[in-house]
């Protein structure tokens, strides 16, 4: 018979033990799920206000630049304009293509011919990520890419 008051006395102690883990699995259930739904209701948000909408293309009259190694570069470029520049959609807006032009030179006046040549892509993105950092004011761009029009050495 003792060991029965034993028994009863342990199960007794066990009780309260046991509904302490039963809320705390409930909570950090309670936790992940309320983690989960916060995720995804405002990440989601986010996600899609970082990506910039298109507002219009602006295209650039081609430019000669004399290159590192002797020779040319002639070469033409289309901005394309986030709705920010466009004025928020209301027409109007755009942008102008003198910080382009200047990235343009900077970037290719000190390539060689065979640079330009061989290392035309990398080169491309050199200049287009110049050109956005350029047209980015306040974490907000104005160009999204660029496009070639022409572009010929000599």
């Amino acid at each position: 018979m003792s060991k029965d008051k034993d028994t009863s006395a342990e199960t007794d102690e066990d009780a309260p033990k046991g509904k302490k883990k039963l809320f705390l699995i409930i909570g950090v259930a309670v936790l992940a799920i309320a983690g989960a739904a916060y995720f995804f209701v405002f990440s989601g948000g986010e996600a899609e206000a970082a990506a910039p909408e298109h507002g219009g293309y602006t295209a650039l009259e081609p430019i000669a630049v004399n290159l590192a190694g002797g020779g040319y570069l002639k070469i033409g470029i289309t901005l394309d304009y986030t709705l920010a520049a466009a004025g928020g959609g209301h027409g109007g807006g755009g942008v102008d293509g003198a910080k382009a032009y200047d990235a343009i030179i900077s970037t290719f006046s000190q390539a060689k011919p065979a640079d330009v040549i061989g290392a035309r892509e990398v080169l491309k993105e050199a200049l287009e990520q110049k050109i956005i950092e350029a047209y980015t004011e306040h974490e907000v761009p104005y160009v999204m890419g660029i496009y070639y029009t022409e572009y010929v050495t000599q």
